[in-house]
């Protein structure tokens, strides 16, 4: 059995975050986002390490790649990459740098960091396999609150609620990093550019699994996930 076929549980993830140094400045940027990248590649994605490649695939793109810690425990978690990537992080020879590269880390779709990055190449994947006639697949895109004051977020929800761009699915992890907002203030943006919404716990995993899987069709779905900071 190689290293790749062994996945782990919900019970080892917080002890394979642990395994990832040498960015700490941005744990809670990872660890706001565990609980919802883990129901994703869990309960919700159409993906496996066995169809990284396959046309029929879903797509997941990390927008806030500049925290990249839980993204990595989780793929390491479901046998996307080897566990003992997460011990030697940023390291010269290393494929996991402190932004997630898509040529060099399998399941990873896109290379980000750059805040605001996300959703637009969401909007594109989601159009080209429309294009393709690829109906089945579905684009999910995590990004931070605070990611949402970059412009090129505004117009991408914008033209994704004009066209009824269904296979796109956005969660916003909101744990009040946000320069601006107001309670109930991002769903709101969404909702007013045609978007359907769901705003959960973003520790609960049920309810996250059940807001990702109730979209209204014809419409491109938001789930705003909200994670309470973590008392020490």
């Amino acid at each position: 059995m190689s290293a790749l076929d062994v996945q782990h549980g919900y019970a080892q993830l917080h002890a394979l975050l642990s395994r990832v140094t040498g960015d700490e400045k941005h744990l809670p940027s990872a660890t706001s986002t565990l609980d919802v990248l883990w129901v994703l590649y869990d309960r919700v994605l159409n993906v496996s390490p066995d169809t990284v490649d396959a046309p029929d695939r879903d797509r997941f793109l990390l927008s806030k790649g500049h925290g990249p810690a839980a993204y990595y425990a989780v793929l390491a978690a479901k046998g996307f990459i080897p566990t003992e990537w997460l011990d030697d992080v940023a390291s010269f020879l290393s494929p996991l740098g402190h932004h997630p590269d898509r040529v060099l880390v399998p399941g990873v779709e896109i290379s980000s960091g750059s805040l605001g990055h996300g959703l637009p190449i969401g909007v594109g994947i989601a159009l080209g396999l429309r294009a393709q006639g690829l109906t089945s697949p579905k684009v999910y895109v995590l990004v931070g609150d605070a990611e949402l004051d970059e412009g090129s977020n505004h117009e991408a929800i914008a033209y994704a609620g004009a066209i009824g761009l269904d296979n796109l699915i956005v969660t916003v992890i909101d744990n009040q990093s946000a320069t601006h907002g107001w309670p109930g203030g991002i769903s709101s943006r969404f909702s007013v550019a045609g978007w359907s919404t769901a705003t959960v716990d973003g520790r609960d995993h049920d309810a996250i699994e059940h807001a990702l899987r109730t979209p209204l069709p014809g419409r491109p779905h938001a789930v705003v996930a909200v994670v309470e900071p973590k008392e020490e």
